[in-house]
């Protein structure tokens, strides 16, 4: 049976403290959430939140193959129509083909939160639907409150339900919003409102599951419902939301593919679930946690010891599953074996082939070790990876020479407000044959650092005028080092045809930033195929 996968980390997800998803962050997630088999992806709440209606106003839906783009929102209002209510209208002018709506189930909530009545509420539901439904979109309901509520009153909570399907809703999805129910009381709730359904006239329902984790149950619940008949699931990446967080939707994808019979993912599509889980961390700025399930640094990790030797000779004695299956592989604390396979692989896409150069793979394998042992990170950071890979194996082009660089900060003569500061940099290097020395300024030390490169840079290299710094993430990764501790920088950028990501680490957030920034125009200039360049240019220099 194929169960659907429905993503709400555009929208549950990013409630989540501390992650605040900007436009282009979503725009960013779009791919990677459909590479593992989503069948739909929720953008937002156009006309609620400005930032979500922004999205759907940009993003291109053809550039989804397989995934449909879904509005969330509400019914409407008590005491108006749904053609008259502005928050449908905004769900309509989106654009997006699937519409889902929430509901309230719960008559404690129909009657306290929503201050109406319970056949108010029914009316509101019925009306939304077919509204919605009449302007040619696709419809669901996020039956919210539904566990709760059917525990108190199962006789209306499963009216909610049988008027969604009589109004023409595709889907029901049974919320568990508070996140406290257990696996064996999901089981027995959803095989029991079946049963009630099918009492009404409806059969077969198309029925999904919307878990939260606060009881640490979410994913557990989640398949419990799936057993019980629900055919869709939804769930955020790596588990991201409010409180405790969403059901974990690579757990779960890769529980029902590699656990069951259920059809959930392909085997392509599995194997994707570490790198988006580590991509998505980037993105989001959120420090990967290792020991989450399948997709965890740490979750095919050995040390060595007493059962050391019962792994090399068959390592399935310790381990529940084939980590290469979700895209990760078996770590032995002190081997040096892990990842070679990846980054054969990874080496390939850029069209350099390590098939038969085992020194070099070897060589590349303990660079990216002892790298990600200083801080870096290169599931984000495919161009640093590149640069780093063609370094080793001699095909990295030496564009400039760096003789040093410095940038400070300084405040303007006589500024009697706050702030009023401004950033110098100096930078010197060497590059078509000549020794330059340039300054720049901006609002900060970066700023002034990428100014003062690129004028330098210039006329050597003018294609460097079409990149553009579009983000700049900032990580302090051992924290209880204070003021010392170690900076990772993630810098975004693009000319206007491909968007690159770089990494950079150092001691202090402009070391980093510097590192990451001359990688990146480094392989922005590489990117095109720029040879290069000895002969000066005309153009000043000194």
């Amino acid at each position: 049976m194929k169960i659907d996968v429905y993503d709400v980390t555009l929208r549950d997800g990013a409630q989540q403290e501390g992650i605040n998803l900007s436009v282009s962050d979503k725009l960013a997630l779009l791919p990677l959430i459909e590479s593992i088999g989503a069948d739909y992806i929720e953008g937002g709440w156009p006309g609620a939140i400005p930032r979500d209606t922004q999205f759907f106003a940009q993003v291109d839906q053809s550039s989804l193959h397989t995934a449909k783009l879904t509005a969330f929102g509400a019914t409407r209002k008590a005491g108006l129509t749904a053609a008259t209510d502005p928050q449908i209208a905004a769900l309509i002018d989106s654009g997006a083909p699937v519409i889902t709506l929430v509901a309230k189930s719960d008559i404690r909530h129909v009657e306290q939160a929503l201050r109406t009545t319970p056949t108010e509420n029914l009316a509101m539901v019925r009306d939304s639907v077919e509204y919605v439904r009449s302007q040619g979109r696709e419809v669901m309901i996020d039956v919210e409150h539904f566990f709760d509520g059917y525990r108190f009153d199962p006789e209306y909570t499963t009216s909610v339900v049988a008027e969604s399907f009589a109004a023409g809703a595709r889907c029901a999805v049974l919320c568990d919003t508070n996140g406290g129910s257990l696996p064996h009381e999901v089981f027995h709730i959803v095989h029991e409102l079946l049963e009630r359904l099918a009492a009404v006239g409806i059969t077969d329902p198309y029925l999904g599951i919307h878990a939260h984790d606060d009881a640490g149950c979410a994913v557990a619940n989640t398949i419990a419902a799936v057993r019980a008949g629900c055919r869709q699931v939804q769930g955020t990446i790596n588990g991201y939301g409010e409180r405790t967080g969403n059901a974990n939707l690579l757990t779960i994808i890769a529980n029902l593919a590699l656990k069951t019979d259920f059809d959930v993912a392909t085997p392509e599509e599995l194997s994707q679930l570490t790198s988006v889980s580590h991509t998505a961390s980037e993105i989001t700025n959120i420090s990967p946690y290792g020991r989450q399930p399948y997709v965890g640094a740490s979750a095919f990790a050995h040390k060595a010891g007493l059962h050391a030797s019962a792994i090399r000779v068959n390592p399935d004695l310790y381990q529940h599953t084939d980590p290469l299956a979700v895209g990760n592989d078996m770590r032995m604390v002190i081997s040096d074996m892990a990842g070679r396979a990846s980054i054969e692989l990874k080496a390939r896409e850029f069209g350099i082939d390590l098939a038969g150069r085992k020194d070099a793979l070897i060589a590349i394998t303990n660079r990216v070790k002892a790298a990600e042992a200083q801080g870096y990170t290169y599931d984000a950071a495919d161009a640093s990876f590149e640069l780093l890979v063609r370094a080793v194996v001699g095909e990295l082009p030496e564009y400039f020479q760096v003789e040093a660089w410095r940038a400070n900060i300084s405040t303007r003569p006589n500024y009697s407000q706050a702030g009023d500061t401004f950033s110098e940099a100096t930078v010197k290097l060497y590059a078509g044959g000549r020794r330059y020395m340039r300054v720049g300024e901006g609002v900060g030390p970066v700023e002034a650092l990428d100014r003062a490169l690129r004028t330098a840079l210039k006329n050597v290299y003018p294609e460097l005028l079409a990149i553009e710094l579009i983000d700049f993430k900032v990580r302090i990764l051992d924290t209880h080092q204070g003021t010392g501790a170690t900076t990772r920088v993630m810098i975004e950028l693009s000319d206007g045809h491909k968007v690159w990501h770089t990494v950079g680490v150092g001691a202090d957030v402009v070391e980093a930033s510097w590192e990451a920034l001359t990688d990146g125009y480094i392989y922005g200039l590489m990117r095109v195929g720029v040879e290069p360049r000895v002969d000066e240019p005309s153009g000043d220099c000194e």
